[in-house]
């Protein structure tokens, strides 16, 4: 297990790096001959934000599986973090794809 500290506080820490892990992970994957720089460049001026919306819905992978890490070890304070955080992220990502 991660962390084995039981607390809001943690699952809202975890909750908000582990997207911004994913980001960097589906840079690598897709973007791996471009710079950071270039990337998010292309990401933040792409009509649409398209690669941008699709960038932060697959991070959110990762914070599911710390949710569904710490649901199964009964981690219940952490997992409500992590919960409040991907909802966080959820409708930002909702956001950028209905009004932009």
């Amino acid at each position: 297990m991660i962390v084995k500290k039981d607390s809001i506080a943690l699952g809202l820490i975890l909750g908000l790096f582990a997207p911004l892990l994913g980001i960097v992970f589906f840079k690598m994957y897709k973007f791996s001959v471009f710079s950071f720089k270039e990337t998010f460049q292309f990401m933040m001026y792409e009509p649409g934000f398209k690669t941008l919306s699709v960038a932060l819905s697959l991070s959110l992978l990762l914070n599911a599986l710390l949710f569904t890490i710490y649901i199964n070890t009964n981690k219940d304070n952490t997992a409500k973090g992590i919960f409040i955080t991907t909802l966080i992220y959820g409708l930002i990502v909702l956001s950028i794809k209905t009004f932009m």
